[in-house]
């Protein structure tokens, strides 16, 4: 085998093993992720908090930023005002809490990488508050998105191969 009619070969297995390592990459799992909140998860509290908070392990976006704490009925708001961002802080203010039971912190932020992630934060208030229900808002957190698909990922390799394939196949036809 001479010299010029291996190199198509290299060039085929080269691009095969390009679209191979291309399939096999792993996922890239850089989305901001919840740290801490105040209240925390699952807290009981006696007392009407003053602000709902959330931490994250990175800065986030301070557009598209949602935060909104819903009361037992599951529709009522006690938010007084819209959420502010500090680099991973998110934060609104709160109205007095009102009746007993069930409450939750539902927010959508913007990761630094642009990737939107979404979740809730249950707590409970054993007393009730002096305050009544806000009418409901547009709000509407959305679970997270989740990872990122595979398909476009397979058919970048595919694609790639496919033109490794062709590439080869010309120069092969030209050598000989």
């Amino acid at each position: 085998m001479s010299a010029r009619s291996s190199f198509p070969a290299r060039i085929t297995a080269a691009l095969a093993v390009a679209g191979v390592s291309l399939l096999c990459a792993p996922e890239a799992d850089a989305h901001s992720v919840l740290v801490s909140s105040s209240p925390a998860r699952d807290a009981v509290l006696t007392a009407s908090p003053s602000e709902a908070v959330l931490v994250f392990n990175e800065p986030v976006e301070n557009r598209f930023t949602e935060l909104a704490v819903l009361g037992p009925d599951g529709a009522s708001h006690w938010e007084s005002g819209p959420a502010s961002v500090v680099d991973g802080r998110v934060s609104a203010p709160l109205r007095p809490l009102g009746p007993a039971g069930g409450y939750t912190i539902r927010y959508r932020v913007t990761s630094a990488d642009g990737h939107p992630v979404s979740g809730a934060v249950p707590f409970r208030l054993a007393v009730a508050g002096p305050a009544t229900a806000a009418p409901v808002a547009a709000m509407t957190a959305r679970p997270d998105d989740g990872p990122a698909p595979l398909w476009p990922w397979i058919t970048g390799g595919a694609v790639l191969l496919g033109t490794g394939f062709a590439v080869a196949r010309r120069l092969a036809r030209a050598n000989a």
